[in-house]
């Protein structure tokens, strides 16, 4: 548990979440993180706003300044592997993640409270670098929130569906160490 908030988030996990520890080796690690820099990362947008993490979409994606949703360059072959290690943990066919999204998060970027879009279903993040914690919320009907959260070690991955994935938001609070991910998403059919 976070020692940043250590009353808020006592509760057991939501259905819907799986979590792996140790999908890669170290050396795997280092070499996802230099793929990923070599990637050509550019800033998060949203409408106006430019986010501090940088990102670079695979197989589809979603334009936050207009809502536009498109096919892209296809998932490279250095990250078929991985792809195919976030299916098995989420029990799909590697061929159903069709969307990737690599992330670098220097020192004071995260991701604030959001749900990830409803084109999409299954979520398989694998964390790199940094150890996070991922941080879920449900409003309740009394306007509080139920909290609850997941210790993200680096090498690791987690997987969002059902219930994790549709009634509670996640997030990621701004870290001091880089930290990388690889999101690997499914289409709703």
């Amino acid at each position: 548990m976070s020692s940043l908030f250590p009353a808020l988030f006592q509760e057991s996990l939501p259905p819907g979440i799986e979590q792996a520890k140790n999908i890669l080796s170290p050396d795997e690690e280092a070499e996802l993180i230099r793929s990923i820099d070599g990637t050509g990362l550019a800033p998060f947008r949203f409408r106006q706003w430019q986010g501090k993490r940088l990102t670079r979409s695979f197989g589809w994606r979603y334009d936050f300044t207009d809502s536009s949703f498109t096919e892209t360059e296809a998932i490279p072959d250095w990250l078929m592997p991985l792809r195919a290690r976030a299916a098995a943990l989420a029990g799909l066919e590697a061929t159903a993640l069709v969307q990737a999204l690599a992330i670098r998060y220097d020192p004071g970027a995260g991701i604030g409270w959001h749900r990830d879009r409803p084109v999409f279903e299954h979520i398989v993040g694998v964390s790199l670098g940094a150890p996070a914690v991922l941080r879920l919320r449900r409003r309740r009907p009394d306007g509080k929130f139920d909290r609850v959260e997941l210790p993200l070690a680096p090498r690791g991955a987690y997987h969002l569906s059902g219930e994790a994935r549709h009634l509670w938001e996640h997030s990621i609070a701004p870290m001091d160490a880089p930290r990388w991910s690889v999101t690997f998403r499914s289409l709703v059919k």
